[in-house]
Parts: C-alpha cells; structure tokens; sequence
C-alpha cells in the first residue's frame, strides 16, 4: 500500500489540477466554481462529470451556475427562490392586467346593450333599416367581446402554463435542497425536518425508532487514500443504506460520514435485525477501485439505535440514539447498540465529538 504521505500530495495535485483547468478554461475564482470542477476531476460523480465535459472552451457563468444550481442547489437556492419570485410577480401582475382589460371590455358590452335596448324601447316605429343597423351593431360588438375572450383564455392558459413551470422548479430545488449532492440521500435538513414529524403524532411515537450510524475510522481512511477515495466510499456505503430498506423508510447523510434511518412500523428487536443485517453488509462488501484495483481493506460502521418512545422528543431521541452509537464505538466499533440495554443510560463523554 502506498505510505500515508502520497494522498496528501494527490490531494495538492488535484488542487492544482482544478485551479489549472479553470485557469485554462478562463472560469473566475468563485468558491462555487471550483466545487464544481473539483467534483468533476475527483471522478466522483459521473453525472457531474458529464455535464462539465460538455462545456464549451470558455464557458460562461451562467452555463456554471446551470450546473451549480442542478447539482449544488444548497449554494443557489437564494437566487433560484428570488428568480421564482419574479416571474411569480410579473405573471401575477400581467394576470391582474388582463382580468381588468377583460373586465373593461365586458362593461363596454354591457353599455352597449343597454343603450340599444333603451333606444329600441323608445321607438314605437322601428323601420327595417334601423333594425339591420341595430343587429349589424350588436353582431359586431358579440363578436368583438368572443374573440377577446378568446384571446384572454389563451393568454391565460400560457400564464398556467409558465406559473406551473415556475412550481416545478420550485419543488424541484426543494428536493434538491433537501438532497446530499455526493450520495443523492435525503440531507441533514431533510432529516432535522423528518425527525420532528415523529412527534406530531401517539402513532409516530410508538412506531418508529431511529438508527444512527458511523462509519469507522474514516479519517484513517481519508489520511490514506485521499478524500476523492473516501467520497466514493460514502457513496458506496449509502447506496448500501438505501438498497436494504423499504421504500417508505428515511435514510440521510447527516454529517460527513455519518448517516441516520428512520424505521416505521417495526419493534425494536426488528429494527436491531435491519441495522445488524446492514452492518454485516457493510463489513462484506469488497471497497477496491474499478481503474486501479487497488483494495482499500474492509469498512466498517458503528450503528446506535433508539426506540421513538424512549424519548421525550426529536432532540432527546438523537441524543439517546447518539449516545448508544458511541457505546458501539468504544465497545470495540463494528457493532450496533440498543439504547434500552445500556445500564444506566445516562451522560455520555464528550467524546463522542472526537472522530476517530
């Protein structure tokens, strides 16, 4: 294996492999630019990678900041939001000017019709000529007030139109938001989110437990291979996470090498099994590199778990469930813990905050 000096020269090749290809490219310094080309480089995500391939030979910030916003919604989401609430305000204000031409036009209509029933009861003769007048100028004036009509219900259907594209933007930067760029896992946001819905409800309570997970020595890992390697790892690791639970379970990437599940419907021996079944997964699952071979040794996770009933609330339910995590960690690591069979069960070091 190679000595645990050479990652941190490939990290400071990588570094300056980004800073040249943007250089190169006549991309400008921007913090948001070089997270795209340094996830592009590093190989990481392959979707990313593709779409900065096809960039052109001196490509434009917008073109960059397509890509930031499709792939990094986390560092665009204030102009993506303040774009929606323009064209929301300026569809919305074009919307009002039409109902008030429509609304014009249909009283113009409505005088119209009054005059001419006005004059016609007025007239105790009324000769053919007038009548054809009469009719000719009712004929225009309907027809004028359809085709106006017409006119506002199609431009109005176009208004629909861009105001439900304007709402599919916006949901997708929800999700966008709510997703981690690097494993396409729901984030810390979603999480912080799903895990005080738990409390909304007695159902929720008694239902659902929570399994917080760590993966081992990572930082060794990092230090070793280099953090291109690490990243890969993660995705690999939570793509595990993702494939060995239903559907309708939550699974996020919550920190750096740290991931949470939410388990509905299941007891806490049941849930024991899931995280149990998905450690031994882990410890199995070969973690070599595809280009070089080179075998990065087994990876394994500490996992923690906590019934929703043993807690008074979300914070109170993570912390437990945190607590249980680091008695896996100290108990030797690789294992997973139940907070209900800890004696005791009460304040856990400080440090926990110390990753190994």
């Amino acid at each position: 294996m190679q000595p645990a000096a050479v990652p941190t020269e490939r990290s400071a090749d990588m570094a300056a492999t980004v800073v040249a290809t943007m250089r190169q490219l006549g991309v400008l310094g921007l913090p948001r630019n070089y997270e795209i080309f340094y996830e592009a480089l590093s190989g990481t995500n392959r979707e990313l990678s593709l779409a900065v391939v096809s960039l052109s030979n001196r490509p434009t910030q917008d073109e960059l900041d397509q890509i930031g916003r499709a792939f990094f919604a986390h560092n665009h989401g204030p102009g993506i939001v303040e774009h929606a609430r323009d064209v929301i305000a300026r569809e919305l204000e074009e919307v009002a000017s039409l109902l008030r031409s429509e609304r014009s036009h249909i009283e113009k209509y409505g005088r119209i019709l009054d005059e001419t029933s006005s004059g016609l009861s007025n007239r105790s003769l009324l000769s053919q000529d007038l009548l054809h007048k009469i009719a000719n100028a009712m004929s225009i004036a309907t027809d004028s007030t359809i085709d106006h009509g017409k006119q506002v219900a199609s431009t109005l259907r176009d208004k629909t139109a861009e105001l439900e594209s304007v709402k599919s933007k916006l949901e997708e930067y929800k999700r966008l938001a709510d997703t981690d760029p690097l494993t396409h896992i729901w984030n810390r946001r979603a999480f912080d989110k799903e895990i005080t819905r738990i409390y909304n409800s007695n159902k929720g309570i008694l239902f659902n437990a929570l399994i917080l997970a760590d993966i081992d020595r990572f930082k060794d890992i990092n230090d070793r291979y280099g953090h291109p390697v690490g990243d890969k790892i993660i995705q690999i690791i939570a793509d595990i996470f993702r494939t060995s639970i239903r559907g309708d379970m939550f699974v996020a990437r919550t920190g750096g090498e740290e991931f949470a599940l939410i388990i509905e419907g299941t007891s806490e021996d049941a849930t024991y099994e899931i995280a149990e079944r998905i450690r031994a997964l882990i410890e199995q699952t070969p973690f070599t590199s595809s280009q070089t071979g080179t075998n990065y040794g087994t990876v394994t996770v500490s996992m923690g778990i906590c019934m929703a009933s043993e807690a008074e609330g979300p914070e109170d339910l993570y912390t437990k469930a945190d607590r249980a995590l680091y008695r896996s960690k100290v108990s030797g690591r690789n294992r997973v813990t139940k907070h209900s069979t800890m004696a005791g069960r009460a304040g856990k070091s400080w440090l926990l905050y110390k990753k190994d």
